[in-house]
């Protein structure tokens, strides 16, 4: 799939100062919506039309509740649960924060579902003895919001990330920057066979704490996105596309079967931007490019079981960060990517919209707004009018400023005071294995936490 040219200019548009190159990367440098239009058009990209914030104040159906509006709070990891796996006093504080902020849909950050598949010890896990901390939290930001938020729950098993790695097959790029040997163990076809209890037991305790929906989570090269690119790995669970979806597809459906009247969303991968025969939605010969005939079959899949909704997204956060978030700065020590920021952000619109398009009545929601700061609000409002999203999702943003999506209903617009700079500081501190959250604009908090995770 390559992104589409724009036609023609945009109204009002005006000449560059400067060229723009794709193949450069450049900080945000766009004070108005303008002269976004037009660094999009001199890129020879296709951003949807601009559209009105009314269209992300309407309702949106499930087939069991209604989501009050179209914004969308993505799983933002803060690292800070107990080593338990129960949420810590940030994480209650973090969604208080999400939850006055009027979002529609809040979609709570990854859970492990097995101790052997949390991807730090900070991680959130949902079982017997954590499922109360759940419960309370559920009733506390159901309490903090104005309006009845879709509440939803994303269940995990981190898979090459867990520590230590739980690999479903060898990597001929990933295994030697995680220096793991050549004989390093896979995961077997047993303990995956087993897999789809450990999720359905923990969507029965979310169910019971009072949660809307789970996610079973098939993204960002951890276990579930990883099988689909088993394309190297023997036995059921590697090999053609049958093999290598069946652990997602047969997840989803015992969760729809053991859970009646708790929806099933994915937030899935459309591409890895990682080598073939490693990678998943990509062309064979350019890893680049994507090639969504897999992930449009899986999607029709999805569909076809009862899956409420994906929310579409891409990359590797440890290997290609910039193309599931573009960002302005880097982490520290790390090569900025020869990517412009406006095509990765481009590319997850599109990709959007390709997947949209096979949904059925299956929802969808968008990934990669935080990067136009402020101008995420008419693109995508334009967005949701013109079909590309049901959703619009707001990640490091809604770190930075939780109140956007209350400040844009009641008809202020957003602050762009308030905006994630996209400095990386949040994915930084994780790296540095801190509690996560915004340096910038929560500073009292993080600011601290941020300057300490360098003296170790």
């Amino acid at each position: 799939m390559g992104l589409k040219a724009v036609k023609s200019g945009w109204p009002g548009s005006k000449p560059l100062s400067r060229p723009l190159d794709r193949h450069v990367h450049t900080q945000f440098r766009y004070r108005s919506l303008d002269d976004l239009q037009h660094a999009a058009q001199a890129l020879g990209l296709e951003l949807p039309t601009p559209g009105p914030s009314e269209s992300l104040a309407e309702p949106l159906a499930t087939t069991l509740h209604v989501i009050p509006n179209r914004f969308a709070l993505q799983p933002m990891e803060g690292c800070d649960g107990t080593m338990a796996g129960a949420p810590g006093a940030l994480t209650v504080r973090r969604y208080e924060r999400f939850a006055r902020g009027g979002a529609g849909l809040i979609w709570f950050e990854a859970t492990a579902v097995l101790p052997k598949g949390r991807a730090n010890p900070r991680q959130l896990m949902l079982d017997d003895t954590t499922a109360p901390a759940f419960n309370d939290l559920v009733h506390i930001t159901r309490r903090e919001a104005s309006q009845r938020p879709y509440l939803m729950l994303q269940l995990t098993h981190s898979g090459r990330y867990s520590q230590p790695s739980v690999i479903a097959h060898r990597d001929g790029v990933l295994d030697a920057r995680h220096n793991l040997p050549s004989d390093y163990p896979l995961i077997g076809d047993a303990e995956l066979a087993a897999m789809p209890e450990a999720f359905v037991r923990a969507a029965r305790l979310a169910q019971q704490a009072g949660f809307d929906a789970v996610d079973i989570k098939a993204c960002h090269r951890y276990l579930f996105n990883e099988l689909l690119a088993a394309h190297t790995r023997p036995g059921v669970y590697g090999g053609d596309y049958a093999n290598r979806s069946r652990i997602l597809l047969e997840t989803c459906q015992a969760v729809l079967r053991e859970c009646p009247g708790l929806e099933v969303w994915v937030r899935l991968n459309a591409y890895d931007g990682h080598p073939y025969p490693w990678g998943w939605g990509i062309e064979a010969d350019d890893p680049s490019k994507p090639d969504l005939c897999e992930p449009l079959r899986l999607v029709e899949q999805l569909a076809a079981l009862g899956v409420t909704g994906i929310n579409v997204t891409a990359g590797n956060p440890y290997f290609t960060p910039h193309i599931n978030r573009p960002y302005d700065q880097t982490l520290r020590g790390a090569s900025l990517p020869e990517e412009h920021p406006l095509v990765g952000v481009v590319r997850l619109l599109h990709l959007t919209r390709a997947l949209k398009q096979h949904a059925g009545r299956m929802l969808v929601m968008g990934s990669g707004y935080s990067w136009l700061r402020q101008h995420c609000v008419p693109i995508g409002a334009g967005a949701v009018a013109d079909g590309w999203t049901d959703l619009i999702g707001l990640g490091r943003l809604a770190l930075a400023y939780p109140d956007l999506p209350a400040d844009v209903l009641a008809g202020h617009g957003a602050d762009v005071r308030k905006c994630c700079t996209a400095c990386s500081r949040c994915s930084q501190m994780m790296r540095n294995h801190t509690e996560s959250g915004c340096a910038v604009f929560d500073r009292k908090i993080y600011r601290p936490i941020y300057e300490a995770g360098f003296e170790h």
